[in-house]
């Protein structure tokens, strides 16, 4: 008899943005008629841009024609894309690192669960608490994990580091041992950006501990805080010991496209392996179950790092980083405790009057029929907070912000 993987059955019941939906859809049947303005899933509303489209539209005629119709490419990527990240790290970050380390993909979602399956299950995990929820329920399918603990607000097995108001939302190293360190910055949910300092002393422990650290920055484009690092690349001693996961969706407006990639360098270290090992079971790792990414999107992704479709990806940030500001200005006249939103399209908002994350949820969808996401979905230490995304219309934001400010302030 066919055994689901137990594993599985570990993670707790409902995704967060899927129960999200679920209840704007039950508000809205018992509102029938009533529109809900969404300043809750991080997905991307502007159309792609001029140079991208065209590039992609150059991409299916080809694709159109039996004499330049092209099947499956290599399942590293297209090399003219490899060798344009290359060139775009070393640009603009500073950053020299050969093309075999950059790996295309669908998605930086994708890569952030399948990564871990080239390490070993006992490997023990350490995440920043409030996170993007497929760092922990990728570590618990994964078997990285022990059961949810209710009383705890966790699984065993991980290693939470917490980020608070105290500590600026960036989570300190752990006192305990860990292998795998997912770190995000800008982070999803809080908006926090890390100093060079700050990550200097986690591949410090990475370099003490033989750990590894998995590298979130889908939202570098939005930093313009000077001095913070956009790579983890630009830290000292960070090349053998952290694999960067990197994504179109953010910055070119892929989130449907689907376009990411991530860096493994060949000097990773392993306890149980020769230096190349990780660099090479990842390769091994998309060959096996990969055929590579849609040759369509890597024609959009390819005129993305030109200088024109920089430009236009680099308007398309600016445009919701402007969201952002119309929404923590509008928040912080209201009276709301607000942090993230300037290097960040992400604003991070306390609950008031202790309320928790899913009656202040409630409470905004029934008095200013607007939706956000609660923080308690990211973590335990999310709990009393709510994500306020600036990824809509200028028009739609405007509203939102007016719709809180006349009702629910």
């Amino acid at each position: 008899m066919a055994s689901v993987n137990e594993d599985f059955l570990r993670l707790q019941s409902g995704y967060l943005f899927p129960e999200v939906a679920r209840r704007i859809r039950a508000w809205q049947e018992k509102n029938p008629g009533e529109a809900v303005m969404k300043l809750s899933i991080g997905n991307t509303t502007e159309a792609l841009t001029k140079h991208i489209t065209e590039a992609m539209h150059a991409k299916i005629n080809l694709l159109s024609d039996r004499k330049t119709y092209s099947g499956y490419g290599d399942e590293q990527g297209d090399t003219p894309l490899r060798e344009a990240l290359c060139n775009h790290y070393k640009k603009e970050y500073g950053v020299s690192l050969p093309v075999s380390a950059f790996f295309v993909s669908d998605g930086a979602k994708s890569d952030a669960g399948n990564i871990q399956s080239i390490f070993s299950r006992s490997s023990v995990p350490a995440i920043q608490d409030p996170a993007y929820p497929v760092y922990t329920d990728s570590s618990v399918a994964g078997g990285h994990t022990g059961d949810y603990d209710e009383a705890a607000g966790g699984y065993s097995g991980i290693v939470y580091m917490k980020a608070t108001r105290e500590n600026g939302f960036v989570a300190e190293v752990p006192k305990a041992h860990a292998d795998l360190i997912y770190l995000c910055f800008p982070n999803n949910p809080t908006g926090a950006v890390a100093t060079k300092e700050q990550l200097k002393a986690f591949i410090d422990y990475a370099h003490r501990e033989r750990a590894i650290i998995i590298f979130d920055s889908a939202y570098s484009d939005y930093i313009e805080t000077e001095g913070i690092p956009h790579s983890i690349y630009e830290i000292e001693g960070a090349e053998d010991c952290a694999i960067e996961i990197g994504s179109f969706s953010k910055n070119a407006g892929f989130t449907g496209v689907r376009l990411g990639w991530t860096i493994v360098p060949e000097a990773l270290k392993s306890d149980n392996a020769d230096t190349g090992t990780i660099h090479r079971l990842w390769n091994r790792r998309q060959c096996t179950f990969f055929n590579g990414a849609s040759n369509i999107a890597q024609a959009g992704g390819l005129a993305a790092l030109s200088e024109e479709g920089r430009r236009e990806c680099l308007g398309l940030v600016s445009y919701y980083k402007e969201n952002a500001r119309i929404i923590l200005n509008g928040m912080k006249e209201i009276g709301f405790e607000c942090y993230g939103g300037t290097d960040s399209p992400y604003i991070w908002m306390r609950c008031p009057d202790g309320l928790s994350s899913w009656d202040f949820f409630d409470f905004l969808l029934e008095k200013a029929h607007v939706a956000v996401t609660p923080g308690s979905g990211f973590g335990n230490a999310g709990e009393g907070f709510v994500r306020i995304s600036a990824y809509g219309h200028r028009e739609d934001t405007e509203k939102a912000v007016a719709a809180i400010r006349e009702n629910a302030g």
